[in-house]
């Protein structure tokens, strides 16, 4: 990771606060507030991507800005949509839309979305690093790196896949340990001299409310915090990680994440407190209704089911008795993409290659009734 100035807190601006259930209707009064907020407490890291808010973040995020005479003054990193390249000509296109929306002229941190398997072969097949090189050297963007979402195994495939990385960002919290890249690719990133950027510390805020088995395993450690600065100190206990980003949609949470950044350090949690964490963690697997730990062995699927990721949704909604968020996430972003688990035909393929031995056709059939109904 380059030695920038960039903040142990970043802002994520893909949560921001709405006029209406309209996503792409930001409220921007309410967002300059907290974004304004987030800079005072020396927020230097701003997060915005493509899709968020369904294309109106990168509009406001820039809109800000330039408004108060910032963009010297923060680091502003913001994804390519991979998923929308189609030919070579694509990346030039989407980037120099990004700039446009952005009302800037160079993006500092600039990540290749959301990689999976299937995305990392488009990259390679149609050229995606050689032009981000390329972009580089003319100043367009300044630093070049990936989001993930996808098993381990494909996080090592990526990372020895290109000699050039210079960042990277992963799902990590006291849940997710083990989940994706997990702490084994964060290690692993960080031998490689490539710096560690955390998202979803809070799990989507599912960890900033806890039930009161977990509230009191963290109580009996004697230290008395809300459970999203449980959650922050976790992600923030790791040396290898240079920010962690939390998309905070009132200019309150922003104080209140922003002063936990601000004290909370790396190998600073007691063994008591890491047991407290690893019995919450048990608490709330303990709910999860599919044993899966998203090796991704049962993957490629031949019919294009994300598996891992079906299981990894259902869990959440079941663990944290949060359907609907979850299941609107699921047709969205897996059904209508031809990757969930209505387009399993059974052919039973995953079944054998299973190490936790789940029965995965029925899992799915499961999985996709509870988020569909």
């Amino acid at each position: 990771m380059p030695e920038l100035p960039v903040s142990a807190l970043g802002l994520g601006m893909m949560r921001l606060p709405t006029r209406d259930s309209d996503p792409a209707h930001i409220d921007e009064a309410a967002t300059e507030r907290l974004f304004l907020a987030a800079i005072e407490q020396g927020v230097t890291y701003v997060d915005t991507a493509y899709p968020y808010h369904n294309g109106a973040s990168e509009i406001v995020t820039g809109k800000l800005i330039n408004k108060h005479g910032l963009r010297d003054k923060v680091q502003l990193a913001t994804k390519c949509p991979v998923w929308l390249v189609r030919e070579e000509t694509d990346w030039e296109k989407l980037l120099s839309e990004q700039l446009a929306k952005l009302d800037t002229d160079h993006i500092d941190f600039y990540l290749l979305h959301a990689l999976n398997a299937e995305r990392w072969d488009t990259i390679q097949r149609l050229r995606g690093l050689e032009y981000l090189e390329r972009a580089k050297a003319q100043g367009k963007i300044r630093h070049i790196g990936f989001s993930f979402h996808d098993s381990r195994d494909v996080f090592t495939r990526i990372i020895d896949g290109y000699n050039n990385w210079e960042f990277c960002q992963v799902q990590y919290n006291y849940l997710d340990t083990d989940f994706q890249a997990g702490l084994q690719g964060i290690r692993y990133a960080a031998e490689r001299h490539i710096g560690v950027i955390v998202m979803e510390p809070l799990r989507g805020g599912a960890l900033a409310k806890v039930p009161e088995a977990v509230e009191r395993l963290f109580a009996a450690t004697g230290q008395i915090r809300r459970p999203a600065e449980w959650a922050l100190r976790f992600a923030l206990d790791r040396p290898e990680v240079v920010t962690v980003l939390s998309g905070m949609g009132s200019a309150e949470q922003v104080i209140e994440n922003t002063a936990v950044a601000g004290y909370a350090a790396a190998h600073n949690l007691s063994s008591q407190e890491l047991a407290a964490y690893s019995g919450a963690a048990a608490y709330f697997h303990e709910k999860m209704p599919v044993p899966c730990t998203s090796c991704g062995y049962c993957m490629p699927c031949p019919n294009g089911v994300a598996i891992p990721d079906v299981f990894a949704i259902y869990n959440s909604a079941v663990a944290f008795d949060e359907r609907e968020g979850n299941s609107k996430w699921y047709q969205k972003g897996y059904v209508s993409s031809g990757k969930g688990a209505d387009s399993c035909i059974a052919c039973g393929e995953c079944m054998p290659k299973c190490p936790q031995h789940i029965d995965i056709i029925n899992s799915l059939a499961e999985a996709h009734r509870a988020l569909t109904h």
